[in-house]
């Protein structure tokens, strides 16, 4: 039986994941010295991406991630989207899929949460959809550095 993970453990795997697969896509990667509210700069050359790394899950066929940021405040839990001053896109790794996936911030603005799809779904209805495979590491960093 696998050992239950805090929130940091999951973070710092999926951190690690990202990294790994910037590094073997040959992108540039690097880690602030200091508290950034993005975790990994990735190197496009000439640009510079700051990202947030995530943990998603996969339940019936969709990818989830949250994406705010969490304090805890007087009267509970407090989310924090973050802004176009802070990140350029979140990074999620999904453990029940083996996949990254590389969003744009900008695609997802004051989101507190993102679902993508795996699987179509059970109703046939495809209009509107987000699919997963549109955000694949490699096709998004593809697409980033462009021609």
């Amino acid at each position: 039986m696998l050992p239950v993970l805090t929130t940091n453990q999951k973070g710092a795997i999926a951190e690690a994941r990202i990294a790994a697969t910037a590094l073997e896509l040959g992108v540039g990667v690097a880690k602030p010295l200091h508290d950034e509210p993005y975790d990994l700069l990735l190197d496009l050359r000439p640009q510079l991406l700051r990202v947030q790394c995530k943990w998603a899950v996969h339940e019936a066929g969709v990818v989830r991630l949250r994406t705010c940021r969490w304090r805890r405040g007087r009267t509970g839990m407090i989310g924090a989207p973050y802004t176009e001053h802070e990140i350029n896109a979140y990074a999620a790794y999904c453990p029940e899929v083996e996949e990254c996936l590389l969003l744009p911030r900008a695609e997802f603005s004051e989101r507190r949460a993102i679902q993508l799809r795996v699987s179509p779904p059970g109703n046939g209805q495809l209009a509107g959809v987000r699919w997963a495979r549109d955000y694949a590491f490699a096709a998004t960093i593809l697409r980033l550095r462009g021609p």
